[in-house]
């Protein structure tokens, strides 16, 4: 997996590299989306308003292949909305994920409730991009960027009104926690091996500064996990493939939502 990531991340340079020659910094400071008022995941959080899920679209991945190229982007995400989801993560990177700017725009007008970009953000021109494109939360995945890195594109986000979701996969990567930081997800899956051990999130949480909020993300499949999650301090949880391998994402959705407990 993390030759995977280098390979894409080298690609995402050269991708960012092209779009900065289409549409300038200046161009995006005018675009409707970089003017529209960002919805906070984290007063959702602390209203408990929501499941506490961040319900994503995902059509493919590296490890899996195709998921699901059949779903309607607007029926999928309106139902995430209808039965509760504290935000949606759609993802952008179309060569390894099948995703696109265009399934953003459609979720974004579909949307009255927090939309995260799930990209690999490496330059600050992504992070203005993201904000331009109506985004109220930024991912950065700690595997693919130095503390450094971090620092840098969470001042830019943070400026602009974005709220950060940090990834994290082991214990190492603590130190890339910044004070932008708003949002700290704990990845269930192996980086190597690509397996997945919904303990690894429980195992690190310890590690995790207070006053950040704790998102579980990978391999959750079950209302219990859920609600196991949520006794061990956790405000959030991903899931994505749980829901758009089946027929209809937006149905899967409801009824695991069924199944959850209400947050005290």
């Amino acid at each position: 997996m993390k030759d995977i990531l280098k390979k894409i991340v080298d690609s995402k340079y050269k991708e960012i590299a092209e779009r900065k020659q289409r549409v300038s910094v200046d161009e995006l400071l005018q675009m409707e989306g970089f003017n529209r008022p960002v919805i906070s995941l984290a007063k959702r959080f602390e209203t408990k308003v929501s499941t506490g899920i961040i319900a994503e679209f995902k059509r493919k991945s590296p490890s899996k292949g195709i998921i699901n190229d059949r779903s309607s982007v607007a029926d999928v995400v309106s139902a995430y909305e209808k039965f509760g989801a504290a935000a949606v993560s759609v993802l952008t990177d179309e060569e390894y994920f099948g995703g696109s700017a265009a399934d953003f725009a459609i979720a974004r007008q579909q949307l009255n409730i927090p939309l995260l970009r799930k990209e690999f953000i490496v330059d600050e021109y992504q992070v203005v991009e993201t904000k331009a494109m109506g985004a109220d939360l930024i991912l950065l995945i700690a595997a693919c960027l130095s503390p450094a890195d971090v620092k840098q594109l969470s001042k830019k986000a943070a400026a602009l009104g974005l709220e950060i979701l940090l990834e994290l996969h082991d214990e190492d990567e603590i130190g890339h926690i910044c004070d932008e930081i708003t949002h700290v997800g704990i990845n269930n899956r192996n980086l190597n091996s690509f397996s997945v051990n919904i303990d690894r999130s429980i195992d690190m949480a310890h590690a995790l500064p207070a006053g950040k909020f704790r998102i579980a993300e990978s391999g959750i499949n079950s209302a219990d996990q859920v609600d196991l999650f949520r006794r061990k301090g956790f405000d959030g949880f991903l899931i994505g493939e749980n829901f758009m391998k089946e027929a209809d994402p937006g149905l899967a959705f409801q009824l695991f939502t069924k199944n959850i407990k209400k947050p005290a």
